[in-house]
């Protein structure tokens, strides 16, 4: 019953709002009828005044001011209040029926109107109507209180009517402004999140596809220079280089299957993400390419989430990727310090000075890479940070400082440990005795394309 009642108000309204005027002039014509069947009733036992065309005149000139209800409510209003006192005060018998003209003009300056107004206009029209009542003749068997208490209510109920339809049409207007806000802010939002996903996958492209290259093309072009020297040593760099494609392969194929993976619960499983665990792999597979790595950890090693794991063995990748393909560098130092709550990652190698390039000059040359902003991306994403320049007595040096839990990005944090590990020189770090470390600093000599 409900959602039918629903069903013929919002087909009302519609119709409504495209024929106006043909709404309007439907509504007067019923109060008109309304207005001049009152003017007909008397109280029992007396007869009706004889000024029937006074009744259709006055009732005909307020049902024609409501035509204007909705460009001159108030003048509405004042001309059904004076037309209907007018009538009480003849001696038509005050009926509901009577003040039909009143009770439509007020409901409708009650919805449109502020509530300043409609109390003005409300009070002075239930005034004028009560005051006619009290000294209209048609009701001289009823007593005064029951004559004006009467009108009183009567007028009431379209004002509270009227204002109820004023704060529905406010609560309708304030609930479409907010779903068309959370609209924008879901595309937005979505919008967003689609660039911050095709920047997380360009870096874990760029990550896996410059690493396996560049190492590979470092291997055939030491395999190519000891082809007639050394044919066992190129025949065995040869052979690891067939490993650092097919590893190349299998970590492509592992991106691109994330981007396909759907939640078939058939699908393939994912492989875990890769971590510090794997660095003496990807320490060893320099070896081929004519490039010694070693590293040294300080501290007690500690647990890492799977996020600081992979960020801290990606930007280790990136860091010796880069030496390996910029830096005519012959050994290159990692180290790794357990320190607080932090993690301190420093990549040195000992290249001349005047290959290395700085963070900022990298990204400012047309046609270079994009190495040290995705590894400086990468340790701001989980609320770390990494420099990146030359080292005074030569080469090229990165360190970075991640939390041992990832923490949003922009959160303050506590860096006086990383601004002593990033002013350390990095010869002392070179040097240094074997330890254990948490910290991540790497230090190339150049980006990766």
């Amino acid at each position: 019953m409900s959602s039918n009642l629903e069903r013929y108000t919002y087909r009302f309204e519609h119709y409504a709002e495209r024929w106006p005027l043909v709404v309007d002039v439907v509504v007067v014509l019923a109060l008109m009828g309304c207005a001049t069947l009152g003017s007909s009733l008397t109280m029992p036992g007396a007869d009706p005044p004889d000024q029937d065309v006074t009744a259709v005149v006055l009732m005909g000139v307020s049902c024609l001011a409501l035509l204007k209800y909705r460009s001159h409510p108030r003048i509405a209003v004042a001309v059904t209040a004076v037309c209907t006192a007018i009538a009480i005060v003849v001696g038509y018998l005050l009926t509901p029926l009577l003040l039909a003209p009143v009770m439509a003009s007020l409901y409708w300056l009650a919805s449109v109107a502020d509530r300043r107004t409609t109390r003005v206009y409300g009070i002075t029209t239930m005034a004028a109507l009560t005051v006619a009542a009290a000294f209209s003749d048609s009701m001289d068997d009823v007593s005064l209180l029951l004559r004006t208490i009467g009108p009183f209510f009567w007028l009431l109920l379209p004002l509270a009517a009227g204002n109820m339809t004023r704060l529905r049409r406010a609560y309708l207007t304030s609930v479409q402004a907010r779903a068309e806000h959370a609209e924008r802010t879901r595309e937005e939002e979505a919008r967003l999140r689609v660039t911050e996903e095709r920047m997380r996958i360009a870096r874990e492209l760029h990550d896996v596809v410059a690493h396996h290259l560049a190492l590979a093309n470092a291997q055939a072009g030491t395999a190519a220079h000891l082809a007639l020297t050394s044919p066992q040593q190129s025949k065995k760099i040869l052979t690891d280089l067939t490993g650092t494609t097919s590893s190349a392969l299998r970590e492509l194929k592992a991106t691109l299957g994330l981007l396909r993976q759907n939640d078939d619960p058939a699908s393939a499983p994912l492989e875990p993400a890769p971590g510090l665990t794997r660095l003496p792999e990807l320490v060893s597979s320099y070896a081929s390419a004519g490039l010694t790595v070693t590293v040294t950890t300080q501290g007690e090693p500690r647990p890492l989430s799977p996020g600081v794991d992979l960020t801290a063995f990606r930007i280790v990748q990136e860091a010796l990727t880069n030496v390996a393909k910029h830096a005519a560098a012959e050994t290159a130092q990692v180290r790794l310090e357990y320190s607080g709550l932090r993690l301190l990652i420093t990549v040195s190698d000992d290249g001349p000075a005047t290959a290395a390039v700085t963070a900022s000059d990298t990204a400012a040359v047309p046609g270079r890479g994009f190495g040290v902003m995705g590894m400086q991306e990468r340790a701001r994403s989980i609320g770390g940070e990494l420099c990146a320049g030359p080292r005074p007595e030569g080469g090229f040096e990165v360190t970075t400082a991640l939390p041992l839990q990832p923490t949003p990005a922009g959160t303050v944090v506590d860096t006086t440990e990383t601004t002593a590990a990033t002013a350390e020189p990095a010869a002392t770090a070179a040097t240094a005795e074997p330890a254990a470390t948490d910290v991540t600093a790497v230090v190339t000599e150049g980006e990766t394309p």
